[in-house]
């Protein structure tokens, strides 16, 4: 299973991105996905999860209400629109892969065994 993540980029204060994470070389349909962020010195967190059905979905807090996370299995891709960005946003974006086909918990780390290469987010105030 790979994982390709894009669309990363420099933005001012209260800009756009949209983050996609294309999957190969496995069955998509299968996997819970999500999204985490690390900034520098600190631990990578989950900031948006969703499951294989999309049934379930989890945003961390602090991005609630501007963060959407997305699938379209028929394109093996997850996405992550981000609207009115923030400085604090600025950070490492990965997309993970649950495969182990079981009901995980979305924002866990541990429960992902596959992670894209990581995609540089930075808003500028």
């Amino acid at each position: 299973v790979q994982l390709q993540a894009s669309g990363g980029g420099s933005v001012r204060a209260g800009g756009s991105l949209t983050l996609s994470c294309e999957v190969s070389g496995g069955t998509f349909r299968r996997y819970a996905m999500a999204w985490f962020r690390q900034a520098p010195g600190t631990e990578r967190e989950c900031v948006a999860a969703i499951s294989w059905s999309g049934g379930r979905i989890y945003y961390a807090d602090s991005v609630k209400g501007r963060f959407t996370i997305s699938r379209a299995n028929l394109k093996n891709t997850v996405y992550l629109q981000m609207n009115n960005l923030k400085p604090e946003d600025t950070a490492v974006y990965y997309c993970a892969a649950d495969t182990r086909d079981v009901v995980g918990r979305l924002s866990v780390l541990e429960e992902y065994d596959y992670w894209g290469q990581g995609t540089l987010v930075t808003v500028s105030s």
